[in-house]
Protein backbone atom coordinates (compact mmCIF):
# COMPACT_ATOMS: atom_id res chain seq x y z
CA UNK A 1 0.00 0.00 0.00
CA UNK A 2 1.18 3.55 -0.63
CA UNK A 3 2.38 5.44 2.48
CA UNK A 4 -0.25 7.88 3.76
CA UNK A 5 2.01 10.89 3.19
CA UNK A 6 2.78 9.86 -0.41
CA UNK A 7 1.03 11.98 -2.98
CA UNK A 8 0.36 10.44 -6.37
CA UNK A 9 1.95 12.66 -9.02
CA UNK A 10 -0.50 14.58 -11.20
CA UNK A 11 -1.72 12.50 -14.20
CA UNK A 12 -0.31 9.28 -12.71
CA UNK A 13 -2.41 6.33 -11.65
CA UNK A 14 -1.59 3.60 -9.18
CA UNK A 15 -0.61 0.28 -10.73
CA UNK A 16 -1.22 -2.65 -8.38
CA UNK A 17 0.78 -5.60 -9.66
CA UNK A 18 2.24 -8.95 -8.55
CA UNK A 19 4.85 -11.06 -10.39
CA UNK A 20 5.52 -14.79 -10.44
CA UNK A 21 8.25 -16.98 -11.88
CA UNK A 22 6.65 -19.46 -14.28
CA UNK A 23 7.84 -23.02 -13.83
CA UNK A 24 5.04 -24.96 -15.56
CA UNK A 25 4.13 -22.89 -18.60
CA UNK A 26 0.61 -23.46 -19.90
CA UNK A 27 0.12 -24.16 -23.60
CA UNK A 28 0.36 -20.77 -25.30
CA UNK A 29 0.31 -21.88 -28.94
CA UNK A 30 -3.36 -21.17 -29.76
CA UNK A 31 -3.29 -17.70 -28.20
CA UNK A 32 -2.68 -14.31 -29.73
CA UNK A 33 0.30 -12.50 -28.30
CA UNK A 34 2.04 -9.18 -28.50
CA UNK A 35 5.76 -8.67 -28.91
CA UNK A 36 7.05 -6.00 -26.55
CA UNK A 37 10.36 -4.24 -27.03
CA UNK A 38 11.32 -2.02 -24.11
CA UNK A 39 14.11 0.51 -23.82
CA UNK A 40 14.89 1.40 -20.20
CA UNK A 41 16.53 4.81 -20.40
CA UNK A 42 19.84 5.04 -18.54
CA UNK A 43 19.79 7.11 -15.35
CA UNK A 44 16.00 7.40 -15.18
CA UNK A 45 12.71 5.66 -14.40
CA UNK A 46 11.66 6.06 -18.05
CA UNK A 47 10.76 3.36 -20.55
CA UNK A 48 10.04 3.56 -24.28
CA UNK A 49 7.89 0.64 -25.49
CA UNK A 50 7.06 -0.68 -28.95
CA UNK A 51 4.25 -3.25 -29.19
CA UNK A 52 3.50 -5.38 -32.23
CA UNK A 53 0.48 -7.67 -32.33
CA UNK A 54 0.28 -11.20 -33.70
CA UNK A 55 -3.15 -10.48 -35.19
CA UNK A 56 -1.71 -7.80 -37.54
CA UNK A 57 -3.20 -4.79 -35.71
CA UNK A 58 -1.10 -1.66 -36.17
CA UNK A 59 1.81 -1.36 -33.71
CA UNK A 60 1.51 0.80 -30.59
CA UNK A 61 4.18 2.97 -28.98
CA UNK A 62 4.33 4.29 -25.40
CA UNK A 63 6.56 6.33 -23.16
CA UNK A 64 6.25 5.43 -19.49
CA UNK A 65 7.47 6.57 -16.10
CA UNK A 66 7.11 4.42 -13.01
CA UNK A 67 7.62 6.43 -9.85
CA UNK A 68 9.50 4.96 -6.93
CA UNK A 69 7.38 3.77 -4.03
CA UNK A 70 7.85 2.13 -0.66
CA UNK A 71 5.50 -0.57 -1.92
CA UNK A 72 6.63 -3.35 -4.24
CA UNK A 73 3.05 -3.99 -5.38
CA UNK A 74 1.59 -0.48 -5.79
CA UNK A 75 3.40 2.22 -7.73
CA UNK A 76 2.37 5.40 -9.50
CA UNK A 77 2.74 5.12 -13.28
CA UNK A 78 2.06 7.39 -16.21
CA UNK A 79 1.97 6.43 -19.90
CA UNK A 80 1.67 8.51 -23.01
CA UNK A 81 1.03 7.09 -26.46
CA UNK A 82 3.48 8.05 -29.19
CA UNK A 83 3.53 8.17 -32.96
CA UNK A 84 6.01 5.89 -34.73
CA UNK A 85 8.17 8.93 -35.41
CA UNK A 86 8.17 10.01 -31.77
CA UNK A 87 9.05 6.50 -30.68
CA UNK A 88 11.89 6.34 -33.21
CA UNK A 89 13.32 9.56 -31.80
CA UNK A 90 13.06 8.41 -28.17
CA UNK A 91 14.40 4.95 -28.97
CA UNK A 92 17.77 6.57 -29.72
CA UNK A 93 18.26 7.44 -26.05
CA UNK A 94 20.94 5.46 -24.20
CA UNK A 95 19.68 2.51 -22.23
CA UNK A 96 19.16 -1.21 -21.97
CA UNK A 97 16.70 -3.19 -24.06
CA UNK A 98 14.57 -6.22 -23.41
CA UNK A 99 12.26 -8.14 -25.75
CA UNK A 100 9.45 -10.50 -24.82
CA UNK A 101 6.25 -12.07 -26.09
CA UNK A 102 3.25 -11.37 -23.87
CA UNK A 103 0.33 -13.78 -23.72
CA UNK A 104 -2.87 -13.41 -21.71
CA UNK A 105 -4.44 -16.21 -19.66
CA UNK A 106 -7.38 -16.19 -17.29
CA UNK A 107 -7.33 -17.80 -13.87
CA UNK A 108 -10.14 -17.50 -11.32
CA UNK A 109 -11.68 -14.55 -13.14
CA UNK A 110 -8.46 -12.51 -13.40
CA UNK A 111 -6.31 -11.88 -16.46
CA UNK A 112 -2.65 -12.80 -16.03
CA UNK A 113 0.03 -11.90 -18.52
CA UNK A 114 2.71 -14.46 -19.31
CA UNK A 115 5.94 -12.93 -20.60
CA UNK A 116 8.27 -15.20 -22.57
CA UNK A 117 11.62 -13.42 -22.83
CA UNK A 118 13.96 -13.50 -25.82
CA UNK A 119 17.64 -12.77 -26.45
CA UNK A 120 19.95 -12.92 -23.42
CA UNK A 121 16.91 -13.65 -21.22
CA UNK A 122 15.67 -16.59 -23.32
CA UNK A 123 14.23 -19.27 -21.06
CA UNK A 124 12.87 -16.77 -18.53
CA UNK A 125 9.08 -16.78 -18.26
CA UNK A 126 7.28 -14.46 -15.83
CA UNK A 127 3.61 -13.95 -15.07
CA UNK A 128 1.99 -10.74 -13.82
CA UNK A 129 -1.46 -9.83 -12.60
CA UNK A 130 -2.94 -6.40 -11.92
CA UNK A 131 -5.92 -5.48 -9.75
CA UNK A 132 -7.87 -2.32 -9.01
CA UNK A 133 -6.72 -2.17 -5.40
CA UNK A 134 -3.85 -3.44 -3.28
CA UNK A 135 -6.31 -5.37 -1.12
CA UNK A 136 -7.81 -7.20 -4.11
CA UNK A 137 -4.34 -7.89 -5.46
CA UNK A 138 -3.07 -9.45 -2.24
CA UNK A 139 -6.16 -11.69 -1.98
CA UNK A 140 -5.38 -13.36 -5.32
CA UNK A 141 -4.03 -16.90 -5.36
CA UNK A 142 -0.84 -17.52 -7.34
CA UNK A 143 -1.57 -18.98 -10.79
CA UNK A 144 -1.18 -22.77 -11.16
CA UNK A 145 1.72 -22.34 -13.59
CA UNK A 146 3.86 -20.75 -10.87
CA UNK A 147 5.13 -21.78 -7.47
CA UNK A 148 7.28 -18.76 -6.62
CA UNK A 149 6.22 -15.14 -6.20
CA UNK A 150 8.97 -12.66 -7.13
CA UNK A 151 7.12 -9.36 -6.64
CA UNK A 152 9.52 -8.28 -3.90
CA UNK A 153 12.68 -9.30 -5.80
CA UNK A 154 14.04 -6.22 -7.62
CA UNK A 155 16.14 -8.49 -9.84
CA UNK A 156 12.97 -9.35 -11.77
CA UNK A 157 11.85 -5.75 -12.39
CA UNK A 158 11.98 -4.77 -16.05
CA UNK A 159 14.68 -2.12 -15.70
CA UNK A 160 16.97 -4.56 -13.89
CA UNK A 161 16.30 -7.43 -16.29
CA UNK A 162 17.16 -5.20 -19.25
CA UNK A 163 20.73 -4.99 -17.96
CA UNK A 164 21.15 -8.69 -17.12
CA UNK A 165 23.02 -11.22 -19.24
CA UNK A 166 22.36 -14.94 -19.63
CA UNK A 167 25.02 -15.98 -17.10
CA UNK A 168 23.72 -13.63 -14.41
CA UNK A 169 20.15 -14.77 -15.06
CA UNK A 170 21.10 -18.44 -14.78
CA UNK A 171 22.96 -17.77 -11.52
CA UNK A 172 19.90 -16.02 -10.08
CA UNK A 173 17.53 -18.80 -11.16
CA UNK A 174 19.91 -21.40 -9.66
CA UNK A 175 20.03 -19.48 -6.38
CA UNK A 176 16.24 -19.79 -6.20
CA UNK A 177 16.53 -23.56 -6.41
CA UNK A 178 15.25 -23.82 -9.98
Amino acid sequence: MMPAEFETPKYAQIENERRFLVDRCPDLSPHDYRTIEDLYVTGSQLRARAITFSDARPPAFKFCKKYRSDSTTSQPIVNIYLTAEEYELLSQLPGNRVRKRRYRREFKGMVYSIDVFEGALAGLILSEVEAGSAETLMALAPPPWSSLEITDDAFFHGGTLAGVGAVELQAKISSLGR
